[in-house]
């Protein structure tokens, strides 16, 4: 086996030495191979850069305890050594944990002394923290008051808001001493609880931490404190809310009477009392702190029915009331107030107003309300329900009289205060010992806001007639007209404060402006000038897709401007316009298209209804969308078609951007491109190009000149419109002559334009027949050159594979003369030295042949 190794690298070597070049490309082959191999393995090693060392996201100055490496065990030594601890968890990547670091730093420099501030890295992934906690989103705000926590904060992270949440958690109890700090206390709008303890026995009865870990309990559940905790220790002031019993529980209420808490009947722990509160507390006006993440808080609350939003400023740590909260609540708790809508009469009995529509047939301009006044029923009587008499009984008694109060009455002279009361022009009574009856009756008129009372006649004109309105039966009260309103309608409203600071995008959204905007704050005595305090107010139907804007004159107050606004929703007849949100009219547009008359209009929400609703024009609407690809390859079609009807100024060829303009229901499209046309003087026969047909220059053009004005009055007959003299009929005949005239003219010139434009396409037709035929005959020059291009490559490629043939032999032949060579050379070296060994022992036979005699001599001689 060695020998034949041997011989193949002794062969091998051969090789080699007669050809160099091999020898120097296996070498090559040999150094690239080694070369490979080592650096792919040292690569395999150093794939993954190893992650940077954490480092401090606070700054050293803060008093902040910075523990980036993630050292989770460290926070519970430092919890127990605070009353009260905020645990920042941050990840140093999150956009948000970065700009929530500055407003932490402002607070913790401000609350140092009270709190200790302890952020943590919970990102890194070789810290206590990333293993032990699953965050899916950062920065993450625990608050814990001695052992009691977490208490997440989920609001803003804005420095004021950060610092009124700490200091509600630092004091979740109110001391109150007196009657007066008592009374101040319950006069919010927001749910208070007061709980009674008396602390003579010892420095703490046994129900006061009890009551202490409730309020925290309540602040666990909702953080931003809507429910709010005071103590009393005196017995004395506690009388004054019915406590005389210690260790009580008093849960206030605005709208129903207020509550005590049941300790026979549930068990007084602080998950108790607080599930207690939360059951039975009331609330008319609510906070909304949306995060400035994404959040769905907006939705779940407005999915929850009509929705009152007031952007007003806010500031989390002021301790004197904002007058202008302080009204707006005033209005909420009389909207919700559905048991104070009855009015006592001398005798201590109460008397109710119950209104309802009538419609009579001679009437056509205006709605009767009948309104009976019901004496006599008891003030405990929880429920009171309008009965009127039937048609059968009464109806037909008040008839003349309605007929009287609403044809033939003067009319009224115009009331300043809105609660002036109803003018009764007949009387009807009757006697009853549990009743007595008085019915009055009045015109119904719509209350405007400011927004429709600047429109004046217009926009009475365009609203429904008061016949439209279905007879409703609502009870009504002879105040200020929004008491009990809640009660009184089924489109219930739900008032929500947002801070304007915080949520002035939203407000945008929702169409508030530098103009539009509410100076709800020139009661309060501030400019007005919108910079410092911008105010705006809208009301959302997420269910019907609309909203309403409040826009309120100067010469309102508030008050007036709210209750009109809030009235105006709740009737059944509202006249509130929907609010339309648009694109901006660019600055000098309308001067612009005054000089010069575009060749498409571009409509926007405000200019929309005036353009289309042009009685005098034939308006070619396109409805598109900036995302639709097909929108954009129709542009050409549509530049030609206004090109072509340019001349004629009868006809307005205009598009609206659908996805960033509101436009009124009844204008809406199902699908983009959408193409209407409005002909003049029948505004309400518009016209829809045809789905099936394709959008094509002569089918738009045969489409507009079908369906417009001019085509129309066209096919009238003539003696529909001639006068009885024979100048009118002269006149009219001109007038019609001339309009025909017009209209072939613009045919005339739109033919002439499709004939140069054929004449056009003919021409470049032609040319591309005469380039084809080129092409082709140029294509068949290169098919044949291809042709004699393969065939001589077969017989190249032919040839060429002869040669390697031959060359293959020629060099088996040579390798096989190579190894008879090297064999023959081998066999000549095995026969020279056989040859040499031949000769070797011939010599010695010689030599010994020669010493034979000589040794016998010197033998014989011895």
């Amino acid at each position: 086996m060695l020998r034949r190794v041997r011989q193949s690298l002794r062969q091998v070597l051969l090789l080699m030495a007669r050809r160099p070049d091999l020898l120097g490309g296996a070498v090559v082959l040999s150094v690239l191979l080694v070369l490979a191999l080592v650096l792919t393995c040292s690569r395999a090693k150093d794939v993954v850069a190893a992650a940077r060392p954490p480092v401090r996201f606070f700054s050293a100055e803060a008093p902040i305890v910075d523990l980036y490496m993630g050292q989770l065990d460290q926070v519970e030594r430092l919890r127990s050594v605070a009353e009260v601890s905020l645990i920042f968890f941050y990840a140093p990547w999150c956009a948000h944990s970065m700009a929530a670091r500055q407003e932490v730093q402002q607070v913790a420099k401000k609350l140092a002394k009270q709190v200790q501030f302890v952020a943590v890295n919970c990102w890194y992934s070789l810290g206590k923290c990333r293993r032990q906690n699953r965050f899916y989103h950062y920065p993450i705000i625990q608050l814990f008051y001695r052992r009691f926590g977490p208490i997440e904060y989920k609001g803003p992270v804005v420095a004021l808001y950060v610092e009124s949440f700490i200091l509600r958690v630092i004091t979740p109890l109110t001391y109150l001493p007196s009657r007066a700090t008592l009374e101040e206390f319950l006069s919010n709008h927001e749910p208070r609880v007061v709980g009674f303890f008396q602390f003579n026995s010892s420095p703490q009865p046994p129900g006061y931490i009890t009551y202490l870990s409730s309020a925290l309990q309540a602040l666990k559940r909702d953080f931003r404190g809507v429910v709010r905790f005071g103590v009393v220790t005196n017995k004395q002031v506690a009388e004054a809310i019915a406590l005389k019993e210690d260790e009580s529980v008093y849960l206030h209420r605005i709208l129903n009477s207020s509550l005590i808490f049941p300790r026979l009947e549930r068990n007084f722990t602080s998950e108790g009392i607080c599930s207690w509160v939360f059951e039975n507390h009331q609330t008319v006006l609510k906070w909304l702190q949306p995060p400035g993440t994404k959040s769905r808080l907006l939705e779940q609350e407005l999915t929850k029915g009509p929705a009152l939003l007031l952007f007003l400023p806010h500031n989390p740590l002021g301790s004197k009331p904002d007058p202008i909260l302080h009204q707006i609540a005033d209005i909420a708790v009389r909207y919700h107030s559905c048991e104070i809508n009855d009015h006592s009469g001398s005798d201590g009995r109460s008397s109710f107003l119950c209104c309802q529509s009538v419609l009579l047939p001679e009437s056509r301009t205006s709605v009767c309300e009948v309104c009976l006044r019901s004496s006599g029923q008891s003030r405990s009587s929880s429920s009171v329900r309008c009965s009127f008499p039937s048609t059968a009984q009464g109806g037909d008694v008040w008839r003349p009289h309605l007929r009287h109060c609403c044809l033939y009455r003067l009319p009224a002279p115009v009331a300043t205060d809105s609660s002036s009361s109803v003018d009764c022009s007949n009387l009807l009574s009757s006697y009853s010992p549990f009743s007595q009856y008085s019915a009055c009756c009045r015109p119904v008129e719509p209350q405007l806001n400011e927004s429709q009372a600047k429109e004046g006649p217009d926009m009475q004109r365009l609203m429904p007639p008061p016949l439209s309105v279905p007879p409703s039966s609502v009870t009504q009260q002879t105040g200020d007209g929004i008491t009990g309103l809640r009660c009184q309608t089924n489109r219930t409203l739900r008032f929500y404060l947002l801070d304007v600071a915080l949520n002035w995008p939203l407000a945008v959204r929702l169409g508030a402006t530098g103009n539009s905007t509410a100076a709800l704050h020139q009661e309060a005595g501030d400019p007005g000038d919108g910079s410092s305090h911008r105010s705006f107010a809208a009301i959302v139907n997420l269910k019907d897709e609309v909203h309403y804007v409040l826009h309120r004159s100067p010469a309102a107050t508030l008050t007036e401007s709210l209750e009109a606004f809030i009235r105006n929703f709740s009737a059944p007849y509202s006249l509130l316009q929907r609010h339309l949100v648009g694109e901006e009219d660019r600055k000098g547009g309308e001067e612009e298209a005054r000089r010069h008359r575009p060749l498409i209009t571009e409509l926007t929400t405000s200019s929309f209804l005036p353009s289309v609703m042009d009685l005098q024009k034939d308006v070619l609407l396109i409805y598109y969308t900036q995302w639709c690809g097909f929108c954009s390859i129709l542009n050409h079609i549509i530049i030609h078609l206004a090109r072509l009807l340019q001349e004629n100024s009868t006809i307005t060829v205009a598009r609206v951007n659908v996805a960033r303009n509101d436009l009124p229901w009844e204008f809406m499209v199902d699908h983009v491109p959408s193409i209407l046309l409005f002909p003049r003087y029948r505004k309400h026969l518009s016209v829809k190009f045809p789905d099936d047909l394709p959008i094509t220059l002569p089918n738009l053009l045969h489409f507009v000149l079908q369906h417009s004005g001019s085509a129309h009055d066209a096919d009238k007959p003539v003696a529909s419109s001639v006068k009885a003299d024979g100048s009118g009929a002269a006149a009219v005949l001109r007038a019609e002559f001339l309009a025909l005239q017009r209209e072939v003219q613009t045919l005339h010139s739109a033919r002439e334009r499709l004939s140069q434009q054929l004449a056009q396409l003919w021409r470049d037709n032609r040319r591309l027949t005469f380039d084809s035929l080129i092409l082709e005959s140029q294509n068949t020059e290169l098919q044949r050159e291809r042709q004699s291009l393969e065939e001589q490559h077969q017989e190249k490629s032919r040839l060429l594979g002869k040669a390697v043939r031959r060359l293959q032999e020629l060099a088996d032949t040579s390798e096989n003369l190579l190894n008879e060579n090297t064999l023959l050379r081998i066999l000549l070296r095995a026969l020279r030295d056989r040859t040499e060994e031949v000769e070797e022992e011939e010599e010695e036979v010689e030599e010994e042949e020669i010493m034979e005699p000589e040794q016998k001599r010197s033998h014989m001689a011895s």
